[in-house]
């Protein structure tokens, strides 16, 4: 993000009620109604509404003046700009000795980092039960474990921020929980609950999509006697009750805290499954949406530099939806569809699957963007790739990464079987299986070229830690804890990461150079900006090929990314690219390429990453 000479959005801890309160325009508040008359009948969508705009009010008097100012020189179609690369990371996968692990982290990234990575999406540093970080116990409070809130603000001086909006569920061990549990009538319609198991009828329970194969209601035992509760991803993470207001605006109340407390970007975890209705698949749903968009229009009067991120890990014409029109729900969305794409890409050595879906997206708006990854926390979903992909590709990418070192978790289908739903495994062990016969240049040169693909397509790339210097399986975690995600998930002492990162023949020393120099190549071309010109040019079936042009018209890269292990050799006519019949020169080794009867002809080794610029 550059919207701001400096990072700080920080609000002051004591609200202002001796300034003007904020007013809702009339056209805001009338379509926030409109949204809430979707969820509620309307004396309690009136209600609810004077709730929102009292939480609304008191936000902005903990707004410094100086971001107010800021703010109104705010323009949405550069909220993301060609210089946004996001870092995805827990909050404790560094370790360093009598040192909180956000200190170990923020020290790691000043160190390493400087001019290619400029936003941290630190995964949920709350206290939590379960799920590593997901089942949250106290949303409002930093994990003791991991530093406190000083040190948050100590990153969020020197990086844009995203907070994690663990809003579906809450921990079984939380306050809320224990007071349902109680019997404490406040807390009665905080979650989904029957007296007796058979109210959710076997014809409900088929309808409901899962994302997981546990049971969909977990029994717990109460003052009131035995509830069966809705739990759509475990027994310990216990779903909230949408259709009670009372939970709608205490979740707006503790995002809109997250960002006083520095948020620049909201993820909004699992958010497809937010509204559940019996009866219904219970995803998707039209309540979910429209609590999303509500959510945008209240951050776009609050705090319009912040936003929403949807992470609906679904397949990708669903997926899509979460943009609403472009500029009315999410501001940023996964792109699922990407990892097992660029992965059966480089498994085949065959581009054009990649090729065609690529050619098929367009820029939802000028406010709104993808955000690229390859591979995160959970792993490599499957989900996205569906229906672009055939089950044939998908068992193939499987068995594959399996022949790796790596898992597949399941998910419960409606006719009750289970289907892979995750790949377990890290980036780099995905691509490269240890001992088989490649030298360590050819299996950097097949993960940068990787990485490069999410580099270069329109959006917002992001980068799992691990990946920043090419983490094998960690097989030892997984047989200790049994818990498949952990393979991807080492805890790493920084001491010892730091005396290889400044090896210069180690694999993480050549892997943190080559892909840093990728990410500043990228950070200071316009053509990368996210509202940029995209075309997919069809070369060779070996060869991803996208030319960027900036926003304005006036700048052009042309990306060729061998995705085989030969030497590839493309050719084509200038005029099909841009105009420009004089020489051309790579971005990242300098090299020079010169046309010859307006025909630029280019020789890719073998993972070979080219971006071309005309050269003047």
């Amino acid at each position: 993000m550059d919207y701001f000479e400096t990072t700080r959005t920080v609000c002051n801890p004591e609200p202002d009620f001796t300034r003007p309160r904020l007013d809702l325009p009339q056209e805001v508040r009338d379509r926030m109604l409109q949204r809430l008359r979707i969820l509620y009948p309307d004396p309690v969508a009136q209600s609810a509404l004077t709730g929102i705009e009292r939480i609304m009010q008191v936000f902005h008097a903990h707004k410094p003046l100086d971001l107010i100012e800021r703010e109104r020189d705010f323009n949405p179609s550069e909220r993301f700009t060609e210089r946004d690369v996001i870092l995805i990371t827990y909050g404790d996968l560094l370790y360093r000795k009598r040192q909180s692990p956000l200190k170990t982290l923020g020290d790691f990234c000043g160190s390493y980092l400087r001019g290619t990575i400029n936003t941290l999406h630190i995964l949920p540093f709350f206290p939590s039960s379960s799920d590593r970080g997901f089942s949250i116990i106290d949303f409002e409070t930093v994990d003791p474990l991991l530093g406190s809130w000083r040190d948050i603000e100590g990153l969020e001086a020197r990086y844009q921020l995203m907070f994690d909006g663990v809003i579906n569920h809450i921990s079984s061990k939380s306050r809320w929980f224990v007071e349902f549990l109680a019997g404490n009538p406040d807390y009665e319609d905080f979650f989904i609950w029957f007296a007796a198991e058979e109210e959710l009828t076997p014809e409900q329970r088929r309808m409901i999509f899962r994302p997981r194969t546990t049971p969909i209601l977990t029994r717990y035992e109460t003052l009131k006697g035995p509830r069966y509760v809705w739990t759509t991803f475990s027994p310990d993470q216990i779903d909230l009750n949408y259709r009670n207001p009372k939970v709608l605006l205490r979740v707006i109340e503790i995002l809109l805290f997250y960002v006083r407390q520095g948020a620049d970007i909201l993820r909004l975890d699992a958010v497809t499954y937010l509204w559940n209705q019996p009866g219904t698949r219970c995803i998707h749903l039209e309540q979910t949406h429209e609590i999303i968009k509500l959510l945008r229009d209240i951050v776009s009067v609050v705090a319009p530099h912040v936003a929403l991120v949807t992470e609906t890990n679904v397949p990708h014409d669903e997926n899509i939806a979460y943009f609403g029109n472009g500029r009315d729900e999410a501001h940023m969305v996964y792109n699922f569809a990407l990892p097992p794409l660029v992965l059966h890409t480089f498994y085949t050595g065959d581009a054009r699957v990649l090729s065609e879906w690529a050619e098929s997206i367009t820029s939802p708006s000028e406010t709104a963007t993808f955000f690229n990854f390859l591979d995160s926390h959970d792993g490599i979903g499957l989900l996205g790739a569906k229906n672009i992909l055939s089950p044939k590709d998908m068992d193939r990418i499987s068995r594959r990464a399996a022949h790796h070192g790596g898992f597949i978790s399941y998910k419960a289908a409606q006719d009750g079987t289970d289907v892979p739903y995750e790949l377990n495994i890290t980036w780099y062990s995905a691509l490269n299986k240890k001992k088989d016969g490649d030298s360590l240049q050819t299996q950097i040169k097949r993960f940068i070229a990787s990485r490069a693909i999410a580099l270069v397509l329109q959006g917002v790339p992001g980068i799992y830690l691990h990946s920043l210097f090419g983490t094998h399986n960690d097989h030892a975690a997984l047989e200790a804890t049994l818990e498949k995600r952990v393979i991807n998930r080492a805890i790493v002492d920084l001491r010892s990461l730091l005396r290889s990162m400044n090896h210069p023949k180690s694999k993480k020393y050549r892997i943190n150079q080559d892909l840093g120099k990728m990410i500043q190549a990228r950070t200071k071309h316009r053509a990368f900006h996210p509202n940029g010109g995209q075309k997919i040019l069809s070369l060779s079936p070996a060869v991803f090929a996208v030319m960027r042009t900036s926003p304005e018209g006036d700048r052009a890269v042309l990306t060729l990314t061998n995705v085989t292990r030969m030497k590839r050799r493309v050719e084509f006519p200038i005029k099909e690219v841009k105009k420009h019949k004089g020489p051309w020169q790579d971005l990242l080794s300098e090299r020079a390429f010169n046309p010859k009867k307006e025909r630029l002809s280019i020789t890719l080794q073998p993972y070979d990453v080219l971006w071309l610029v005309p050269h003047t």
